[in-house]
C-alpha cells in the first residue's frame, strides 16, 4: 500500500503544481478572446492594427535578437564548456569560477554601464548591441551546463576518434556534439525564452521606435484616452508572446529534461 499512496502524493502534487503555474496562462488565454460582445479576435485585431500596437518589425527584431542570441550562445558556451570539460591548462578552474560569478552580479544594476561601453563600440541602440549583452548574461548557466555535458561523455569515445586521426576540432564536431546534443537543446532553449521574453535590457539599449522588440510593443500598447491601458489588446500579446515558447518547449521537453540530467553521472 506504500507504494501506491506514494504515487498518489506524487499524482495529486503534481496536478496542483500544474494548476497553479497553467492558471494564469488559461487566463490569459480565457481575457484574450474575451469582448464586451461575447468572445471573438477583435483584441489581436487591435493589437497588430492599433498605431501603437505590435508591428511586423517589432517581430521581426524579436527574431532577430532570440536568433542571435541563442547562436552566439551556443558557440561560446560549446567551446567554453569543451575548454573547461576537456582540457587541462593553468587557471582553468579560477577562470571557471570567474565565468560563474557573472551570476552573483544583477544585471540591471550594470546595464548602464554596458550602454557607454556598447556607445564606445558603436553598437549603442542596435539589435547585435543588446544581443551581445544577452549572451553574456546567458554565459555561466551555458558554460556550466555544456561543461557538465562534455565530463559526462566517456573519454574512450574521443581517445578512439584521436587514434583514428581526428583533431581536436575534429572530435568536437563529429563525436562530442552529438553526444552531448540535449546539452545544446537546453542551452538553446534557455537562450530563447530569455531573449525572446526579455524587456528591461531592450528597454534601456534601444531608444528608436523601429528597433523595438515585441515585448517592449506590446507594452507601449495604450489607449488615446487618457492614456490608459488596453488590457484586454495587452492579454492578446501576452499570449502571442507565449505560444512560440510553449510550441518549442513541448517540441523540445525531452531533450531539455535530459539535459539537465545528463551531468549528474559520469561515464
Amino acid at each position: 500500500m506504500k507504494p501506491r499512496n506514494a504515487r498518489w502524493g506524487y499524482y495529486v502534487t503534481g496536478t496542483a503544481l500544474a494548476i497553479l503555474f497553467l492558471f494564469p496562462l488559461v487566463w490569459a488565454g480565457f481575457a484574450s478572446v474575451r469582448t464586451d460582445t461575447g468572445f471573438g479576435l477583435e483584441n489581436y485585431d487591435r493589437l497588430f492594427t492599433s498605431a501603437n500596437g505590435v508591428q511586423f518589425r517589432h517581430v521581426l527584431n524579436s527574431v532577430v535578437v532570440s536568433a542571435l542570441t541563442v547562436g552566439g550562445t551556443l558557440f561560446t558556451a560549446t567551446l567554453g564548456g569543451y575548454a573547461f570539460g576537456r582540457f587541462r591548462f593553468p587557471g582553468r578552474d579560477v577562470l571557471f569560477l570567474l565565468t560563474l560569478a557573472i551570476l552573483m552580479v544583477p544585471y540591471a544594476t550594470i546595464l548602464i554601464a554596458l550602454y557607454v561601453l556598447l556607445g564606445w563600440l558603436g553598437l549603442e541602440d542596435s539589435l547585435i548591441g543588446l544581443s551581445l549583452v544577452l549572451i553574456t548574461f546567458q554565459l555561466p548557466f551555458s558554460v556550466f551546463m555544456m561543461r557538465n555535458s562534455f565530463e559526462a561523455v566517456p573519454v574512450e569515445l574521443e581517445e578512439s576518434a584521436r587514434v583514428d586521426g581526428c583533431t581536436s576540432v575534429g572530435t568536437l564536431l563529429r563525436i562530442m556534439l552529438p553526444a552531448v546534443r540535449p546539452g545544446l537543446v537546453t542551452v538553446g532553449l534557455f537562450a530563447f525564452l530569455t531573449s525572446w521574453s526579455e524587456f528591461f535590457a531592450p528597454l534601456i539599449l534601444l531608444n528608436s521606435t523601429d528597433k523595438f522588440t515585441t515585448t517592449l510593443a506590446v507594452v507601449n500598447l495604450r489607449t488615446a484616452s487618457h492614456g490608459s491601458i488596453d488590457y484586454a489588446a495587452l492579454e492578446a500579446g501576452v499570449v502571442f508572446m507565449a505560444v512560440p515558447c510553449l510550441v518549442l518547449f513541448a517540441a523540445m521537453q525531452r531533450s531539455y529534461v535530459r539535459g539537465f540530467t545528463s551531468g549528474a553521472v559520469k561515464g
